[in-house]
């Protein structure tokens, strides 16, 4: 095969040449060198250093493929503070992300390098912006560039645009037919006459526990909820996809409105909160876990904005919660979704988020954290069933049909 370069006498190959693209499909399927974590990174610091890097390649590079073997030298050389971030190696060698790979070596002007995704100059306005978007939401560099090359806009943020429309749809029609678009949640003919709003009275009909979500008490509940999920959710979609932020805001919705029938047994529920926040704390958690490596400006300014919208309506559905009806013995909405929607953000929301274009399913922690929300969603649909009935719970009057249905 030859002898290896040395890093202090001569360049790397750094990435491919065009004209070896041929065999990149060798990289797809190569995996030689020893993965034991002690040769590696024994002190679990999260690095390895360059010059360790070297000695290894030396002592197995033999047994590498060339083609694989040049890809490690460009890494290897593009370190210029001496460390390689020890799971972009291991995504490397287990052929993570192989894709970044064989497209930097077709483009041949794109390649591992020290230079930050936020140095590059002369990009257009699209190309800022998905540059802004990447530094929003991902932690690594090589991650930034990975979303960065890759993404193209097709297809665009349609989850949470649709489910806004929505929402703002709903509100606006109840509105208008209940003439009133401040606290709809007190009149008399929302949460007794609506097929959509979750009543304990009606728990039999499942679509409730996710159909509420469309539903809003007042103009400044929409508002809030409105505009966390387009600041929040819009950038997460695009980073992560449609699949995986659906798969967080729904999850959030239902373990709200289960939730609320556990804790909380004779509320009803409207809004989509459960979801909302099932986004920004996974959101807002992920920024926390990994602090030092977000690079996104201003990012202690945004999370404090963040926690302060939360808040404010978390406290505005707590004090409505134990305002006295104005319509008894119809309770006020419950604040018990936002906490579930939290819950489902930091358990399911923070590994989903931690796992940029990774297989979930080769993640323990992802199983664990599954199992626990499909054991509580077990558990709360048996509640509904037999504890009602058990406890002797007082419920209020159940919901009629609409008049203008």
């Amino acid at each position: 095969m030859g002898e290896l370069n040395d890093p202090g006498h001569s360049s790397s190959p750094a990435v491919l040449s065009g004209s070896q693209a041929d065999h990149i499909e060798v990289l797809e399927s190569v995996d030689a060198l020893p993965m034991a974590a002690e040769d590696f990174d024994a002190k679990n610091t999260g690095y390895i250093s360059t010059q360790q890097f070297w000695t290894l390649l030396h002592k197995h590079g033999s047994d590498l493929d060339p083609h694989k073997l040049d890809v490690l030298l460009a890494l290897a050389d593009s370190k210029a503070d001496g460390m390689i971030g020890y799971q972009d190696f291991i995504n490397l060698m287990s052929n993570k992300r192989s894709n970044s790979f064989r497209r930097a070596i077709l483009q041949g002007n794109r390649r591992l390098c020290n230079k930050g995704l936020l140095e590059e100059s002369g990009l257009s306005v699209a190309q800022r912006l998905i540059r802004h978007m990447a530094y929003e939401t991902l932690p690594r560099e090589i991650d930034r560039k990975w979303f960065y090359d890759n993404y193209t806009g097709c297809p665009p943020p349609w989850f949470i645009i649709t489910v806004t429309i929505v929402e703002v749809a709903f509100f606006v029609y109840y509105g208008l037919v209940l003439d009133r678009f401040v606290l709809q949640a007190t009149h008399p003919g929302y949460l007794k006459s609506n097929p959509l709003v979750y009543h304990p009275q009606l728990r039999v009909q499942a679509w409730r526990y996710l159909s509420y979500m469309f539903m809003h008490a007042g103009i400044e509940h929409l508002g809030v909820n409105v505009a966390l999920q387009l600041l929040v959710g819009v950038p997460l979609e695009m980073v992560h996809g449609a699949l995986r932020i659906s798969f967080v805001y729904i999850a959030g919705i239902l373990a709200g409105s289960l939730a609320v029938s556990v804790a909380d047994m004779s509320a009803p529920v409207v809004g989509a909160s459960g979801g909302v926040y099932a986004l920004v704390s996974a959101h807002l958690a992920n920024i926390v876990m990994n602090w030092s490596g977000m690079k996104c400006q201003f990012k202690l300014l945004r999370t404090a904005f963040a926690l302060i919208c939360m808040s404010f309506e978390f406290g505005r559905a707590v004090w409505l919660r134990f305002y006295p009806s104005s319509y008894p013995p119809c309770p006020h909405p419950s604040f018990v979704a936002h906490l579930g929607g939290v819950l489902v953000g930091i358990t399911l929301g923070v590994v989903i988020l931690r796992n940029y274009e990774q297989r979930l399913q080769d993640q323990s922690l992802w199983w664990i954290f599954l199992a626990i929300y499909i054991f509580f969603v077990t558990f709360a649909i048996l509640w509904n069933i037999f504890a009602f009935s058990l406890l002797g719970v007082r419920l209020p009057t159940a919901p009629r049909k609409p008049p203008w249905i």
